[in-house]
Parts: C-alpha cells; sequence; structure tokens
C-alpha cells in the first residue's frame, strides 16, 4: 500500500483518495486552493503534529482501499468534458439552489437575532459578497472557459485551448478569494456553532453554510487540482 508522505503536495493526496478531504477538514488544513503546497508546509504553519496527521491520512487511505464503494470515477484520467459536465450538473447545480436560498435564510436570521448576535452582521456582509463573486464566476466560467474547452475537445483546436488556459490565474485568484470567505465565516461562527437561543432557522442556516464550504472546497479542488492542471498539460 502506498504511503502518504509529508513530502505529497496536499491536493496530489486528495487526488490519490478523495476521502483525505474529511481529514484535511478536521485539521483545517487547506486542500483546495493550498493544494499545490507540500503537507509538511501545513503541518508547520498551523502548528500541528506530523505524527497524527500522518496516521489519520494513511489510516483513511488503507479505509479507502479496502471500501467496497471506492471504485468511483477517476477524475485524473476521466475524459475532460466529463469532468466538466460533473463540475456543472453537481456543483454549479447545486450553487444555483443553496445561493438564493442562504441569501434569504441569512437575512432571515439577522433581523431576529442580530441584536443579541452582532456576528451577524458580518456573516451576512460576508455571505452576499461570496454569492455576488459566485455569480459573477460561474458565468464567466460557462461562457469562456467551458465552451473554450468544448470547442477544443471537438476541433482540436490550439487556440481554443489557449482561451481556456489563459483565464485560468483570475478563476484561481477568484478561487483564493472565495475560499478566504469561507475559512472567515467559519471563525466569525466559531466552527458553525448555533448559540443557546438560536431558532430552527439558525441552525438551517449554519448548516447550510457548512454545506456549502465542504461543497466549495470540491468544486475548487477539481477545477484548481485536476482540471486546470489537465488543460495546462494539454499544451
Amino acid at each position: 500500500m502506498k504511503q502518504i508522505s509529508v513530502n505529497d503536495t496536499i491536493g496530489s493526496i486528495v487526488n490519490t483518495f478523495p476521502t483525505a478531504a474529511n481529514v484535511f477538514k478536521h485539521h483545517k488544513i487547506d486542500y483546495c486552493c493550498g493544494g499545490d503546497r507540500f503537507l509538511i508546509e501545513a503541518i508547520v504553519e498551523q502548528k500541528l503534529s506530523e505524527e497524527k496527521v500522518l496516521a489519520d491520512l494513511n489510516q483513511a487511505y488503507l479505509a479507502f482501499q479496502s471500501a467496497s464503494q471506492n471504485h468511483g470515477t477517476n477524475w485524473l484520467i476521466a475524459p475532460i468534458d466529463q469532468l466538466v459536465t460533473h463540475i456543472l450538473n453537481t456543483h454549479h447545480a447545486y450553487l444555483y439552489v443553496a445561493l438564493p436560498k442562504l441569501s434569504e435564510l441569512t437575512t432571515k436570521i439577522l433581523r431576529a437575532h442580530g441584536t443579541n448576535h452582532p456576528e451577524l452582521s458580518k456573516v451576512h456582509k460576508l455571505f452576499h459578497q461570496l454569492k455576488a463573486e459566485l455569480d459573477s464566476h460561474l458565468i464567466k466560467e460557462e461562457t469562456i472557459q467551458y465552451p473554450a474547452i468544448e470547442a477544443y475537445l471537438a476541433t482540436g483546436s490550439l487556440e481554443q485551448l489557449k482561451q481556456a488556459v489563459e483565464v485560468i490565474k483570475e478563476l484561481s485568484d477568484e478561487h483564493t478569494g472565495a475560499g478566504d470567505v469561507l475559512k472567515t465565516l467559519r471563525d466569525i461562527t466559531k466552527d458553525y456553532l448555533v448559540p443557546e437561543d438560536g431558532c430552527n432557522t439558525y441552525h438551517t442556516t449554519y448548516r447550510l453554510l457548512e454545506e456549502l464550504e465542504s461543497d466549495m472546497f470540491t468544486h475548487i479542488h477539481l477545477e484548481n487540482n485536476i482540471l486546470f492542471k489537465r488543460l495546462e498539460n494539454s499544451l
């Protein structure tokens, strides 16, 4: 069995077995925007136990290997158009439903609980900043990069491939911005801890914000660490 090493990049570990993402979430290690970093860098910066992180990763990898359901799609080798379709149908589709719903919910709990919990004003502001940026980001991907990818795959045109690659830096920077907002939201909410006087809507809002974070990290990982690199390597 392969042993996970601190000299592996964080993104490559998740590429090897996706359930590593759960270990990284537990240790608050950025595996999407920070996927190019070596694991040892994150461990040192965050003053984590190297032994504990590696033990958790290797245990999770062993479980992944032995699980009967571990034969999912390998996005490192699956056709690129299949990966793009998956991102659209899974992650873009999710955001188109989740963002309007969370806009309504964050506004609702701010009105109901903002007096006693002033941090909700920051949550509301940050979420709507994130929503505006993601709305623009999704359009950019769907009207510029993804059509260029489709044209390249259909015609083999290097010009179309270059167009798809040229926008990567801008999209990656936007991913980093979104990741930073999500991390700040987690800090402000104390890991989405609902206060004792929180109502059912409060609980629902924090649960859905945490769900949004999880989906976004997977979404960004698939693009930053797999799709973008595969496009660049095709040049």
